[in-house]
């Protein structure tokens, strides 16, 4: 069997925390090796465990999740830490996202997702709740308008109908929400957008969204 993702939690409610820990233990490859109340703990707390990931809240008392996020990164560069926060607020996802984290989630997310998620940022990708996803791209869009042309610096243009399909994962929509939209099947919404990502060389949906804006297709 290959090695546990060992996991950080940093939350200041006991209840979040134990819930957390329930839920990922019932994932075999996931381990949950340590816990904090705030900022200072996950400090101490990672130095004295080095875990794979962490999980950190945003709302903490002293140190908060953001400072914490800059701390760690700061000290360890290669810490992986995923933001899991009630709150989308501009100012939270940009500033966890500028400090250094790799993946931001709501906590209404599912355990699956949560899963999955871990893993992800463990294997060194990154992933962000989709309806987050949607205002990074729009900050970005803000930031750098598109100027070239359409399917400009792409090795093999992208069809119309995976130009609508990424149109629609832009806006933050899941799978099943584009499925459900363009009336088709989630799994044949799962292989157009495989072979989306793949035409624009990114690694998750959140990329492909940026590179998408980059080169004037959204």
């Amino acid at each position: 069997m290959s090695k546990a993702i060992r996991i950080l939690l940093v939350d200041d409610q006991r209840l979040m925390r134990e819930g957390l820990r329930v839920l990922l233990a019932m994932e075999s490859d996931l381990e949950v090796i340590g816990e904090a109340e705030d900022g200072k703990a996950a400090l101490n707390a990672y130095e004295a465990l080095q875990p794979d990931v962490v999980l950190m809240d945003v709302r903490m008392p002293g140190i908060d999740g953001v400072e914490a996020t800059w701390r760690l990164r700061e000290r360890w560069p290669k810490a992986r830490i995923v933001i899991l926060t009630t709150f989308d607020d501009d100012e939270y996802v940009f500033e966890g996202l500028r400090a250094g984290a790799l993946g931001y989630l709501l906590k209404d997310v599912s355990g699956h997702d949560l899963a999955q998620a871990v893993r992800t940022v463990a294997g060194g990708g990154a992933l962000i709740e989709p309806s987050v996803a949607a205002k990074v791209v729009a900050e970005f869009a803000r930031m750098a308008p598109p100027v070239r042309d359409v399917d400009v610096g792409l090795a093999e243009p992208l069809s119309e109908r995976e130009v609508q399909i990424l149109r629609l994962l832009a806006g933050g929509l899941t799978n099943r929400q584009i499925a459900e939209r363009l009336s088709m099947a989630e799994g044949t919404i799962k292989n157009y957008v495989t072979n989306i990502l793949g035409k624009l060389g990114a690694r998750d949906r959140t990329q492909a969204a940026i590179r998408a804006r980059k080169v004037g297709l959204i």
